[in-house]
């Protein structure tokens, strides 16, 4: 049995959710937050892992919203196994904009196939979501999606014409690449 690891609701997530790894494993750590985000109870303990001091707020009272979905997607950015990958693709198309928007970071970060889903939230009402959204296709996507990430550069948004910007970029590097 593994000890104790010493972590604070204080501590970074990266830090918190090193220590639930050290604890329960990664393979766990990963189907919990996959659960998380689907909408599971994985219980006090591990919420205050994936989630720290926001969470004590939820766990005295706070109402939930959509913070453990958001603190699942985000728990597996720093641990993953390939059986969450479906509960990142149902994330992609909740009804939560921030939901949302973790799930296009875990595709980020992941390199998830989810190119049509990720291609929607191109056109997604939240700029934070169209942003993370090109983020993630650069990564994964080929140049293909130019023309769909050359509309972005007429955003409203500075972020998301920059994330466009840098997206196509980043695909334009990879075909150099590749070719």
């Amino acid at each position: 049995m593994n000890p104790e690891p010493a972590v604070s609701i204080d501590d970074s997530p990266s830090q918190r959710i090193a220590a639930a790894i050290a604890r329960f494993g990664e393979p766990i750590v990963a189907e919990r937050a996959a659960s998380l985000l689907m909408g599971g109870n994985e219980g006090e303990e591990f919420l205050l892992y994936v989630g720290g001091r926001h969470a004590q707020g939820v766990l005295d009272g706070a109402p939930p919203l959509y913070w453990p979905e958001v603190w699942g997607a985000r728990a597996l950015t720093f641990a993953w196994d390939a059986s969450a990958a479906s509960a990142v693709h149902r994330g992609l198309g909740d009804q939560a904009w921030r939901v949302r928007e973790m799930c296009a970071r875990v595709c980020f970060v992941r390199r998830l196939p989810e190119t049509e889903a990720l291609t929607a939230l191109l056109t997604d009402e939240v700029a934070r979501v169209r942003a993370a959204a090109a983020r993630a296709l650069a990564e994964i996507a080929d140049s293909r999606l130019n023309e769909a990430l050359t509309s972005l550069l007429q955003d409203p948004e500075k972020e998301v014409r920059r994330a466009a910007h840098d997206a196509m970029v980043r695909l334009a590097k990879r075909a150099g690449n590749a070719g």
